[in-house]
């Protein structure tokens, strides 16, 4: 009975080690390392464990690619002691797999490495025209038709056709634009056939026979559907990369205002343009800017891709680029990795009269790369500058994609404003942009490692300030 006892107490004791051990600074650490790392050729990175009183054995599977504590990994593996911070060197671009194992037989970490140069753009803040045209048309609305007998009815409602839907094909041809449905809907009516109608729902493809019906007012069958063609508004350049002519705007996605999806687009073109007012943002009210410009004029290029941190596109009049005095782009500064951003003092640049870029002080007041991917939201950041408090209240609509510096380095761009707090809001991390634009590899992911905040915690609504 009582040998029973003490290997209970036994069991429970150990139990108790066991998890004040899990508990402690020093494994937490290690259990909160990152998996995956991004280091910058030639700048060298800490991995420091609190002082875990316990030696490793690291194992690499590629030669060169880094230096731990002095000494060039080769594949294979060595002994290092975690008391100490090991300290990494990138020596050539690539990519490599570590592997800590106490006393080279418990596994503790696999740790992906992956080395990269340091990249370079030419910051924005230009304002931009934005022109869109989407694959298809998008279905905004229905519309009575009155028909010749003074009955009102919506043909292509009763037939199954949502707001919502895209509509791709007429009569088995693709659209190209609003008017293009009413030519082809008004051919299959003249040659006395329904209209084939497909359209997207989702994901998934439907086809509906609408039959038109001929209205004595506007003199043209109609079957009953407001439909979009396309987008435009004002936005901020973000950079712009002279080697390859890419550039990239806004830092969000642009969204349909109807279905809140995506806009798939078909091609688009930035212009140039020039802020003629600003109504200032207000708790409630997030603000704009107002800008002008002139579709087929000051054609800075076009547009290939609406992504999830913003627009992608070529360059193709890098004069339309002048900083608002008549002189160049800016010259090319650092992108900094979502791990070197920190709290602190940082700069947007932005447009808030005519066509001049100027450059206005903020403080990042949060920092999280601890998300499970990439996010429109990895910086949190308060304007301190008085000139654009006066100004703007803040963030304002058209702010969108206004490039964030710190310390010499391109870091992020804004793309909301705090809905309840003008003076508020979040940003993107330039190298999840520069990935996105191609400028960089895809990699295996980001350093992964708590947030540092000393934000309010309160819930506060955004919006996107495009």
């Amino acid at each position: 009975m009582k040998n029973s006892r003490r290997r209970q107490m036994t069991g429970l004791l150990l139990v108790a080690v066991v998890l004040v051990a899990v508990a402690s600074p020093p494994l937490q650490s290690l259990a909160n390392s990152p998996r995956e790392m991004r280091l910058v050729l030639g700048e060298e990175q800490e991995l420091d464990f609190l002082g875990l009183p316990l030696s490793a054995v690291v194992r690499s599977d590629r030669d060169g690619v880094i230096r731990i504590n002095g000494q060039t990994a080769s594949a294979g593996r060595w002994t290092v002691d975690l008391s100490h911070p090991l300290a990494l060197r990138p020596m050539e671009a690539g990519r490599c797999q570590l592997e800590l194992a106490l006393f080279g037989v418990v596994p503790l970490r696999r740790i992906s490495v992956e080395v990269v140069p340091r990249l370079s753009v030419s910051p924005g803040g230009q304002s931009i025209g934005i022109l869109l045209r989407t694959k298809g048309v998008t279905v905004v609305g229905h519309a009575p038709v009155e028909g010749a007998d003074g009955q009102t009815g919506y043909p292509a409602r009763d037939a199954g056709i949502r707001v919502g839907d895209v509509i791709l094909k007429v009569d088995g041809v693709e659209v190209t634009s609003s008017q293009h449905v009413v030519f082809l809907v008004n051919r299959c009516a003249r040659e006395g056939r329904p209209a084939a109608i497909e359209v997207t729902r989702g994901e998934a493809g439907l086809r509906f026979e609408v039959a038109p019906v001929y209205s004595e007012r506007e003199r043209i069958f109609q079957v009953g559907l407001y439909v979009r063609d396309g987008a435009a508004g004002v936005g901020t350049l973000t950079f712009y990369d002279e080697r390859t002519g890419v550039f990239m705007a806004l830092g969000h996605v642009i969204s349909d205002s109807t279905t809140s999806r995506p806009l798939a687009i078909s091609d688009g073109r930035v212009v140039r343009a020039s802020v003629a007012h600003v109504r200032p943002g207000r708790r409630g009210d997030p603000g704009e800017k107002e800008g002008t410009f002139v579709e087929d004029q000051d054609v800075i290029g076009r547009i290939t891709a609406n992504t999830e941190f913003g627009l992608v596109g070529l360059v193709t009049q890098p004069a339309g680029l002048q900083d608002g005095t008549g002189g160049p782009p800016d010259d090319a500064m650092p992108v900094a990795l979502a791990r070197e951003v920190t709290v602190g003092a940082a700069e947007i640049r932005t447009v808030v009269d005519g066509t001049k870029v100027e450059t206005f002080s903020v403080e990042i007041i949060r920092v999280d790369t601890s998300q499970t991917g990439p996010a429109p939201k990895g910086i949190t950041l308060r304007v301190t500058d008085p000139a654009l408090l006066e100004t703007t209240g803040g963030i304002v609509q058209g702010m969108s994609g206004s490039p964030i510096i710190q310390n010499g380095r391109l870091v992020g761009a804004v793309t909301h404003v705090f809905v309840n707090d003008p003076t508020r809001g979040y940003g993107v991390f330039a190298e999840w942009m520069v990935r996105e634009a191609g400028l960089a590899p895809a990699g295996t992911g980001l350093l992964a490692q708590p947030a540092t905040s000393t934000a309010d915690p309160a819930a506060l609504s955004a919006a996107c300030c495009r």
